[in-house]
């Protein structure tokens, strides 16, 4: 569960976001993992959402319960986890081979 606060917290601040897609979108850029390029595209893309959900803009009346959050995380979450694995993978094959 404190996954998931932790991953709240990008609610409150949506830059976060940006913050973690650079880093996987550098993961790409470093190692070649196909992978990290899409998450760290859909991260900051959910910045973009967030940032205009937390002003309104997306938003205007109630907007406490956003179960649109019970498919957004999830993704993100699982798509992340195979991107750190498969980069470290990766970093892990080529150490061995030099």
């Amino acid at each position: 569960m404190e996954i998931l606060t932790a991953i709240g917290m990008l609610i409150i601040f949506p830059f976060g976001a940006t913050i973690i897609g650079a880093l996987y979108i550098r993961m790409f850029f470093k190692l070649k993992v196909k992978s990290a390029i899409a998450t760290g595209i859909l991260w900051v893309l959910y910045s973009v959402y967030e940032y205009l959900m937390y002003t309104r803009v997306l938003c205007t009346g109630e907007c406490n319960i956003r179960v649109d959050l019970l498919l957004i995380y999830p993704l993100l979450i699982t798509l992340s986890l195979l991107s750190t694995i498969l980069y470290y993978r990766k970093k892990v094959k080529l150490s061995h081979a030099t």
